[in-house]
Order: C-alpha cells, then structure tokens, then sequence
C-alpha cells in the first residue's frame, strides 16, 4: 500500500521560512517523480514544484520561482520543499504527490496546513 505523509506545515511569520517533507512508502520511491501542490480555501489545487526521479530536473511555479526549493533524498524515501520569504497568499494545505514517467500523478498525501500571516 502506498503511503505519502506530509509533515513541517504550521505558522509562520510573513519573510519566514518552513521546510516541508513528504515520507513515502510502499512503492518504488526512485523510479517516481514527487510533486508539491497547494489549495488554499476556495480555490482549487495548483501546483507548486516537481522533481524527476534521480532530482537532475526541477520545476516551479512562477509564483515561487526564487523563493521555493525541491530536492529528494532518494536513500530516505523523501521529498522536501524548503520555502523562504513566505507570504500570505501562500497559506493553504500542501500536498505531496508521485507520478511514473509519462503518466500522471496518481498517489497523493493527505496534506499539510501552512498559514502565514502579515
């Protein structure tokens, strides 16, 4: 059974930093590629950042370009977003996700609330 838990959402100051992780199990974590999306309250889920399987390759959203970061620990089963100069507008629940190549996202976590406030 394939398993993505979030954790290291919480609150934070506006200009702060939070450093999220997602801890997978039960599949073959080096042959996924992980992705962060977000939702914030009446809004539909967006993604965030993506990373291949072997982390040679990244991708943002424009909206976090510069301030979020990506990366994989392939050893440890677990990918990470390290986001700095948080703002407002990124408050929502975040979410991990694994994707094979070519195929969609198809195993999500159950999320992980960031709320920063001004």
């Amino acid at each position: 059974q394939v398993q993505l838990v979030e954790s290291g959402g919480g609150l934070v100051q506006a200009g702060g930093s939070l450093r999220l992780s997602c801890a997978a199990s039960g599949l073959t974590f080096s042959s996924y590629g992980m992705g962060w999306f977000r939702q914030a309250p009446g809004k539909e889920r967006e993604f965030v950042a993506a990373i291949s399987w072997r982390g040679a390759s990244t991708n943002y959203a424009n909206s976090v370009k510069g301030r979020f970061t990506i990366s994989r620990d392939n050893a440890k089963n677990t990918v990470y977003l390290q986001m700095n100069t948080l703002k407002p507008e990124d408050t929502a629940v975040y979410y991990c996700a694994a994707r094979e190549p070519l195929y969609d996202y198809r195993y999500w976590g159950q999320g992980t609330q960031v709320t920063v406030s001004s």
